[in-house]
């Protein structure tokens, strides 16, 4: 269900607040839905709220997880230190949401043996045994466009099988492999359409979430 993690965002914003309880109406205005959507899609998943009072933040937080395989974590591999990589590899959201950065991966080899968030560059030679090492459930691409292939089928050869691919490259992979890519171009240029509309639906935090 694509809304759950507009919801998800809401909910773990809320609990950071220290909210113990949010309305339907609450969740419809932070995540673009409206409130009706917010009560079926959560009762879909056994949910209920209590009238005058809302739902349950935490429970709500934990079934969403749960549907969505958060329960535990899900180690990742970013492949590719330059400045991208970097900042995402120092990005604490992708840790408390679960997707712990467990490895650094490049082949730079005045880079490979460097300590960078607290994690030492691994060559993409030692591919495969990294991924066994730290059981690597999906694998970040922050590579120049002309490499993403070749590292994409370096990861599917060791093993991984669901990718993030910030090179904005079209991947020919096995139809087995889940890969989402992500233009920061295009999302640029939806910012800048929904700017230019001067009617962006946000999350509170100035995010269009229609293509959330």
């Amino acid at each position: 269900m694509g809304r759950l993690p507009a919801y998800l965002r809401a909910l773990l914003d809320a609990d950071a607040d220290g909210d113990a309880t949010v309305s339907s109406e609450h969740l419809a205005q932070r995540t673009g839905a409206n409130p009706a959507t917010v009560r079926r899609d959560l009762a879909s998943l056994g949910i209920t709220g209590t009238r005058g009072v809302g739902y349950d933040v935490k429970y709500v937080v934990f079934r969403i997880n749960s549907e969505l395989g958060l329960s535990s974590e899900w180690p990742v591999i970013i492949v590719g230190v330059g400045n991208l990589g970097r900042a995402l590899s120092n990005y604490r959201g992708l840790s408390s949401r679960g997707f712990p950065v467990k490895a650094l991966i490049d082949i730079d080899r005045s880079l490979v043996g460097l300590e960078i968030s607290g994690l030492t560059v691994r060559h993409l030679d030692e591919l495969s045994d990294v991924v066994d090492e730290v059981g690597a459930a999906a694998a970040i691409i922050a590579v120049p466009p002309d490499s993403a292939q070749a590292v994409a089928d370096a990861l599917v050869a060791a093993g991984i099988r669901s990718i993030l691919d910030f090179t904005a490259s079209s991947l020919d992979l096995p139809a087995h492999i889940a890969v989402r890519p992500v233009d920061l171009a295009t999302e640029l240029q939806i910012l800048s359409f929904y700017q230019q509309r001067g009617s962006a639906v946000g999350d509170g935090h100035g995010m269009p979430l229609e293509h959330a």
